[in-house]
């Protein structure tokens, strides 16, 4: 005899993810901008992370008005299997910090901007904006954007990911009726983020949206 019957249990998943943090000297509720690195800064030394983007202009000596995050993901791992670990890890900054929760953004190069692009698109509610550099991403996730601003680079020269790739999330964004914009740096290779996080309009763009 063959009878139908519904399983239900509760599993635990313990999550770990090494992180720098920057606090800006500013009172009040700061917005929050995640940055997520590259395939090559993966591991267990934090140091690497420091190498490219916002983490990099930091260790530089560069101010900014907002709290930022930069989690490194583990070796032979992936953004995109670690957005649970990335979720929790911005909930746990959002109850520590004094964060202004409609002004939480999200961005990264590479393999990060992948990960932006997946974790704008799987908590849609929670980013203000997303600013992914040279990634890409798929229709289903495309078309969970529509709410949420973007602002995508990338170089036309690049080899290791294809401008095709953001090329092709922009469509499917605005085609899905969001907002999404491209900004294509002429005769750059795969680092486009160097001009990308030199533009002080990128960080007035996103810290101009709120949910």
């Amino acid at each position: 005899m063959q009878t139908s019957k519904t399983f239900k249990t509760k599993i635990t998943k313990k999550v770990s993810l090494p992180y720098l943090l920057y606090t800006p000297k500013l009172k009040g509720k700061l917005p929050l901008v995640m940055f997520l690195h590259g395939a090559g800064e993966r591991g267990n030394n934090l140091d690497l992370v420091k190498i490219h983007g916002i983490p990099k202009l930091i260790e530089q000596g560069q101010e900014f008005p907002f709290i930022a995050v930069s989690p490194q993901c583990p070796k032979d791992s992936w953004w995109t299997l670690e957005h649970e670990a990335l979720k929790a890890l911005l909930d746990k900054i959002v109850e520590t910090h004094n964060v202004d929760k409609r002004r939480i953004y999200m961005t990264g190069l590479s393999m990060g901007g992948y990960g932006s692009w997946y974790m704008g698109g799987l908590y849609p509610k929670m980013f203000a904006a997303i600013a992914p550099i040279c990634g890409g991403g798929n229709l289903i996730v495309g078309r969970q954007l529509t709410s949420t601003p973007i602002w995508a680079f990338h170089g036309d020269k690049d080899e290791v990911v294809p401008l095709d790739e953001s090329e092709r999330m922009v469509k499917i964004v605005k085609k899905a009726g969001g907002k999404a914009k491209l900004t294509i740096y002429k005769g750059v290779d795969h680092n486009s983020w160097d001009r990308a996080y030199s533009n002080p309009k990128l960080y007035e763009w996103l810290l101009s949206h709120k949910k």
